[in-house]
């Protein structure tokens, strides 16, 4: 039994759970929506939700998901992903390795090019 927690494995389990994560929030934030409106005593929409909850909840949900692409698309907009991915490649250590690498090839490259570039200019 120990020997199948290996830790691959373990690092394949927290993968899963951290990408089921993402889909337990937004049957969270849907849930606090109803507990949110519930909470509203005697108000129209909550009344309303209680009453019809087969017009209600569609509605809802497509407010949800129409809520959600545009908050998607200002954060696509406004670079905060491309930001967050940026620091957490800075803190990686295995990225950091690769960059340092890629810039050391980019570095030695860039040597070979200017002396092929001065050899050939020379021998003409």
């Amino acid at each position: 039994m120990i020997k199948g927690f290996n830790k691959q494995t373990l690092i394949r389990w927290k993968v899963y759970i951290d990408r089921s994560k993402m889909y337990i929030g937004y049957i969270q934030f849907l849930l606090i929506i109803f507990v949110f409106i519930n909470s509203l005593d005697n108000n129209p929409v909550s009344q309303f939700v209680l009453e019809k909850p087969l017009i209600a909840v569609p509605v809802i949900l497509v407010l949800f998901v129409l809520c959600s692409l545009v908050l998607g698309y200002m954060d696509s907009k406004l670079g905060f992903r491309e930001e967050e991915i940026r620091n957490h490649a800075r803190s990686n250590p295995v990225l950091r390795q690769i960059q340092t690498s890629r810039d050391e090839v980019n570095s030695k490259l860039d040597k070979l090019e200017r002396s092929q570039s001065r050899n050939g200019s020379n021998g003409i």
